[in-house]
């Protein structure tokens, strides 16, 4: 007599869109734990975790370290054991090492024991993602058999590529496909993920349920959005974007296969808002996964700084939040104005240290040796670098993180101070363009984002939004002396950044083609500025670091 699993009819799936940490397997443990827990209360059959969940995700090299490895197959083997209460099976994701090599993984465990382990078949290796260096490809993968049903496990890049998975997985009798991902954002990705998943529905006539990672991980940004389709193409449920939780999904086999029951549809945010919403968990998880108290930064009365302190009382609370205003003689009195009224609008902390004397006394000790040479933007830079060295002492007495504030427009074409304006252990708003800052604010201004501990009303005053910007380093300096009109500049920026355009399409949009020839040079040349820059939140489908590697020694130029 064969030992056949009973056929079921209903499957109640809980889907856990949580915030693991990379590298803290103890903790991502017991937060599988809790989701268990959770799932079971509500009646669940089966609890769905996302792509290298125990892991956390990305976990880069330190899958090669074999203690790591060990750590996470002893974590699921200690889950997969509890499962023998009788409570919900566990989907989970891991890392783990065979005869083969390493395998980016998902285990099924119920019953007491690792039931099905599944590997991710297509490595992606373009943009954020390089995980060929550290996986092997599985083998195209069969269905699992969970309590009578048979599951299909495509692991993110299995659903986003072309190597045929979900089709295999159709194909050999799966009825109803669960897919784990570990999917940064960049803005208006919730759209591309559906129709992703879409195509995978329209081609293997079955259901899926994408399951997200939430959380931020150092320039990544995972913002949740989890959601399923049924196999007639409806929406069968959206969780909500950048908010951690959990959903129970009842399914009912039919003639016609799977289908779930009508579950909650969470509103997508708008572009500025869903943006926002990633700067801010990004910075609050980076801060706070880094184990810093709290964090200060330059207020300058500009409209980089002031963002800037929004974004961090917004995830951190205005008590964790110093400002720190440092006037020179070429500080205006407009800017002393705004700084503090933006301070006071947020409800943070906010000193005046002047530099006038630390700058004097560098200038003291170089005037023989600059003795009959011109001045210029030496001595500018020699402002820029007593703010950042009096930031970075602040840091060191109080340990406090240095946010850095220059926003991608600048970051492009070099337009800050190393060792200076660009000190700092993590930058909120670098993948945010000028233009982009600007539009940010003016909705931050109408706007509490969900899960924001700063205040309502306007927290970035209105002439810090109409003044033209400065970096006040010589008399009457603006922005523009020295950079095209924003809109012109970002424009310009875009198509050399993200879309990788020639000049000569870049020309055929309007621009003057000198201007273009300029703003490519600033950008290839300010490429080794952008290798010491700190970290900051990926908005973007091309943000500069992971996305974006191109060389420091590059004599190329689109003539």
């Amino acid at each position: 007599m064969t030992d056949t699993p009973s056929r079921t009819d209903t499957l109640r799936i809980s889907i856990a869109q949580l915030n693991p940490t990379v590298g803290d397997v103890t903790g991502n443990l017991a937060k599988a734990r809790e989701a268990r827990a959770e799932a079971a209360a509500h009646g669940a059959d089966l609890v769905m975790l996302t792509e290298l969940f125990i892991s956390g995700y990305p976990p880069e090299d330190l899958v090669l370290k074999p203690a790591f490895l060990k750590a996470c197959l002893t974590a699921v083997e200690e889950l997969a054991a509890e499962t023998a209460d009788g409570g919900p099976g566990v989907v989970i994701g891991f890392p783990r090492q065979c005869e083969a090599g390493r395998h980016n993984s998902v285990a099924l465990l119920d019953g007491g024991k690792i039931v099905a382990i599944r590997d991710k078949v297509d490595l992606p290796n373009y943009g954020e993602f390089d995980e060929k260096r550290v996986f092997v490809a599985g083998d195209m993968p069969g269905p699992v058999n969970f309590r009578g049903v048979r599951i299909g496990i495509p692991i993110c890049e299995d659903i986003w590529g072309d190597l045929g998975v979900c089709e295999t997985l159709a194909e050999s009798g799966a009825e109803i496909l669960l897919s784990p991902n570990g999917s940064p954002y960049y803005r208006g990705k919730v759209d591309v993920r559906h129709q992703v998943v879409l195509r995978q529905v329209i081609e293997t006539g079955l259901p899926m349920v994408y399951a997200n990672q939430l959380g931020g991980q150092d320039e990544l940004v995972f913002d949740g959005a989890s959601f399923a389709f049924n196999a007639d193409k409806t929406l069968a449920f959206q969780m909500s974007q950048f908010e951690q939780t959990q959903y129970v999904s009842t399914w009912k086999r039919s003639a016609d296969g799977w289908r779930c029951d009508s579950g909650p549809v969470s509103k997508i945010p708008t572009a500025e808002e869903a943006d926002y919403r990633a700067c801010m968990l990004g910075f609050r998880d980076y801060v706070n996964k880094n184990g810093f108290k709290s964090v200060v930064l330059g207020l300058s009365g500009g409209i980089d700084s002031a963002i800037c302190a929004a974004i961090a009382v917004d995830a951190l609370g205005e008590e964790r939040v110093r400002t720190v205003m440092l006037p020179y003689r070429y500080t205006s009195q407009e800017s002393f104005t705004d700084a503090e009224a933006c301070a006071k609008a947020l409800g943070c902390h906010y000193d005046t240290v002047p530099i006038a004397e630390p700058v004097e006394g560098f200038l003291s000790a170089l005037s023989e040796m600059f003795e009959g040479t011109e001045s210029g933007i030496t001595e500018e830079n020699l402002q820029s670098r007593t703010r950042g060295t009096i930031l970075m002492a602040i840091s060191n007495k109080f340990g406090s993180m240095v946010v850095t504030t220059g926003n991608k427009s600048e970051m492009s074409v070099g337009y800050a101070t190393l060792y200076g304006d660009m000190n700092g252990g993590f930058n909120p708003i670098k993948d945010l363009y000028k233009m982009q800052v600007y539009a940010l604010s003016a909705w931050r201004n109408s706007h509490v984002p969900p899960g924001a501990l700063g205040p309502s009303g306007e927290v970035i005053p209105a002439n810090i939004l109409s003044k033209a910007p400065s970096a006040e380093l010589r008399p009457n300096q603006t922005d523009q002396d020295s950079l095209p009109p924003y809109p012109v500049l970002d424009d310009i920026l875009e198509c050399l950044v993200e879309k990788e355009m020639s000049v000569d399409e870049i020309v055929a949009r309007g621009h003057d083609i000198a201007t273009v020839h300029r703003v490519e040079h600033l950008l290839y040349l300010a490429e080794y500025k952008r290798r010491q820059s700190a970290p900051g939140v990926k908005i973007t489908k091309k943000n500069f670091g992971r996305d974006r590697r191109y060389p420091i020694t590059n004599r190329f130029r689109d003539r």
